[in-house]
């Protein structure tokens, strides 16, 4: 039975250990990764790609480099949240064709190329500037399919303790195209009880009128 979104909030929480017996069906990974795919966008650029891992040769192989984490190998699903380098550069030609998707005049496509290209020129100076930009925006995404899963029942754990390099070397990764921003592993909690804790509304929130 899903659960409402608020049922879901209460529900979420960063697993330590999954239940290695219990496997995400198809049809479940597919709506958490559907999440993902709708997720929104720095001018809609879409700079990300997520890698879906279920080997367990491989979790295994990542383990070591992942603070030897037990989320990495208990897991049913390792999802491996990209970044985009190369894809949002304008010479890549990929920006003009997010931007087309809109269906205007050339001459407006232009406008927005040139807003683009001069209002993130440092952005886009280098692929470090690049990376800091582009790996915030896969958090939109990572926080879509946390609460996809949650809304399933499905549990997560947004894991940032690794080795970035060692792990896009296992990976195979060209760094020049995509670099590692978040690993998020999804699956089934062995312990059925667990504390949220959070501050009270009164500390997080100010109103301003």
């Amino acid at each position: 039975m899903e659960k409402t979104f608020i049922e879901a909030l209460a529900f979420r929480h960063a697993c330590k250990i999954f239940d290695e017996t219990k496997k995400i069906n198809d049809e479940d990974m597919t709506y958490i990764l559907e999440a993902a795919r709708k997720a929104p966008s720095s001018f809609g650029m879409e700079a990300w790609k997520f890698l879906v891992i279920t080997n367990e040769e491989l979790k295994a192989k990542l383990k070591p480099v992942c603070w030897d984490q037990a989320q990495i190998t208990t897991c049913s699903h390792l999802v491996i949240v990209l970044a985009g380098i190369e894809g949002v550069k304008p010479e890549s030609g990929i920006p003009e064709k997010r931007f087309a998707r809109r269906d205007m005049p050339q001459e407006k496509l232009d406008f927005y190329l040139g807003l683009y290209a001069g209002h993130l020129k440092q952005t886009l100076s280098s692929d470090e500037n690049i990376y800091a930009w582009t790996a915030k925006q896969t958090i939109f995404a990572s926080q879509n399919m946390m609460m996809a899963a949650a809304i399933k029942g499905i549990d997560s754990c947004p894991i940032e303790g690794f080795d970035k390099e060692k792990v896009e070397e296992i990976l195979g990764l060209d760094t020049t195209k995509y670099q590692l921003s978040l690993i998020l592993p999804f699956g089934y909690r062995i312990n059925p009880q667990s504390t949220q804790l959070r501050l009270a509304f009164e500390d997080v929130v100010e109103y301003i009128k």
